[in-house]
């Protein structure tokens, strides 16, 4: 296991000078990493309002939310990733910044790009996140509860992943939202150069 973990972040030290989302070889200004990131947010809100609706409503209502874009690469048993995104705290609301990185081991090749949404119930779990960052090094992924395990039948727009019953998280794929969510290997955490 030490051994997989190894070359995990050996891979993530050689890859993540080709993440634009590091600010290394990206000319971008502070205001226009800030603009890209708040376009990201609202073409991914809308993938989710329309896939899921209710979610509109529950964002709206929620104490904030946090919205990610991540791309991976998987390299033989090496996988990383690298993501940028945008907390929002509804009371205030403010924008705060941050990054996302992912580390595993396990068989593959290519490029896979895709996006998570947390929506937090509770003013503690949203804190949290924002002032400390969450890493799910080790952890296990979030439980996917479904229409389908409630007898509702089955669909991919069905899916939420929820971390305690503080925060529920979407993750959307290229094929639409996910059955299952993975946060396995992943660290979330400001980003002081856009703060």
């Amino acid at each position: 296991m030490k051994a997989r973990y190894t070359l995990a972040m050996l891979a993530a030290v050689i890859l993540l000078p080709f993440d634009s989302s590091a600010g290394l070889f990206d000319k971008k200004d502070a205001d226009e990493k800030r603009a890209e990131i708040q376009e990201m947010r609202g073409e991914i809100l809308a993938r989710l309002y329309s896939e899921k609706p209710e979610t509109e409503e529950m964002i709206a209502n929620s104490v904030g939310y946090a919205v990610f874009h991540n791309t991976g690469i998987n390299v033989l048993v090496v996988s990383t990733g690298n993501g940028k995104g945008v907390a929002h705290d509804n009371a205030s609301d403010k924008d705060i910044y941050m990054r996302m990185f992912s580390a595993g081991a396990g068989l593959g090749a290519g490029v896979k790009k895709f996006s998570a949404v947390f929506v937090f119930h509770d003013r503690d779990a949203f804190d949290q996140f924002v002032d400390k960052g969450w890493n799910f090094t080790g952890q296990a992924d979030a439980a996917a509860t479904t229409d389908a395990e409630e007898g509702k039948g089955a669909g991919a727009a069905d899916a939420a992943g929820t971390i305690n019953e503080s925060v529920s998280v979407y993750q959307l794929t290229d094929k639409g939202l996910a059955l299952q969510v993975t946060l396995q290997g992943t660290k979330y955490w400001k980003n002081d150069d856009l703060n």
